[in-house]
């Protein structure tokens, strides 16, 4: 069998070409960028996509994220106008915004941040006496993110803004502030402690102003509700002895039952509990009348 070493060449040839060409066929991801060093010295910076490098000649110097990244630095200690040495961690927000500054501006980008950090928050504390530094998270905040986005320009860094995570100060002036904070909240306690029973007071007495109100509108309803039965009952007996007084004219009645009429009345009167009765002129013929008709059916019995 006879090799033809020819072929054999060739086809090793094109094995090398296709490997090399896959190794050297790079896709740059969503949100990073690629600095690339050609011959040792920059070349460009490739953005999302496929690209190719040239073997041997091209290097990919540094991958890049631009998303945002957060660096958490650990507690610095600085001390206030007022001598009080307390210890501040800060959270600092950032974003590559170029990426050849951030490969060739500074060694180690984070660690200059942080020392530049400290450094900036040393000098605006230094300014601030305990309290204000206590109450103006803020302000510190604006003038660190301020002063740190100035000079990082240079490193290719958009510093995005600064928080003070936690602020320590000594133990003892921590104890004390818990004391004050403990009284503070006892004070409220007892406001509101104070507030709840006086507006209980005030429910107290004005449901007790209601009761009274309506008990006295109660009475008021029932002497009137006695009122009006009273002028009802009058007001029918009225109209009752006008219509038998009307009836009575009506069917004309005569001397002797008027007289008659009167002799009722008459003994009604003397039922009662007078003891001076006022005899009518008309009936008193009739009333001997009655006395005498009385004595004789005496005898006869």
């Amino acid at each position: 069998m006879v090799i033809d070493f020819g072929a054999v060449f060739v086809l090793i040839l094109i094995f090398l070409l296709v490997v090399i060409l896959l190794t050297n066929v790079k896709i740059v991801p969503q949100a990073r960028v690629y600095v690339i060093e050609r011959l040792g010295a920059y070349y460009k910076t490739w953005d999302t996509g496929l690209h190719m490098k040239i073997p041997l000649i091209d290097r990919i110097s540094k991958k890049v994220s631009i998303k945002e990244q957060v660096a958490d630095f650990k507690p610095q200690p600085v001390i206030t106008k007022d001598n009080v040495t307390m210890q501040i961690d800060t959270v600092l927000f950032f974003q590559v915004t170029d990426a050849k500054l951030f490969t060739y501006g500074v060694e180690r980008p984070l660690s200059a941040i942080e020392s530049l950090t400290a450094t900036t928050l040393r000098n605006i504390i230094g300014d601030l006496e305990l309290d204000q530094t206590l109450t103006s998270r803020d302000t510190i905040n604006t003038k660190i993110t301020a002063t740190l986005d100035t000079a990082t320009d240079k490193w290719g860094i958009k510093v995005n803004r600064v928080e003070l995570k936690n602020i320590l100060p000594p133990r003892e002036i921590q104890d004390a502030m818990e004391r004050q904070m403990k009284a503070e909240r006892e004070r409220r306690e007892a406001i509101l402690r104070a507030e709840g029973e006086k507006r209980s007071q005030i429910l107290v007495a004005e449901g007790e102003k209601e009761s009274a109100i309506l008990r006295a509108d109660a009475k008021r309803e029932a002497h009137i509700r006695e009122a009006q039965g009273q002028s009802e009952a009058i007001l029918m007996v009225q109209r009752a002895t006008a219509d038998a007084i009307k009836l009575l004219n009506e069917a004309a009645p005569s001397k002797q039952v008027l007289s008659l009429k009167g002799i009722e009345a008459f003994e009604r009167a003397a039922d009662g509990k007078s003891t001076k009765i006022i005899i009518p002129s008309e009936i008193q013929s009739l009333a001997g009348l009655a006395v005498s008709l009385k004595d004789v059916m005496g005898d006869t019995k």
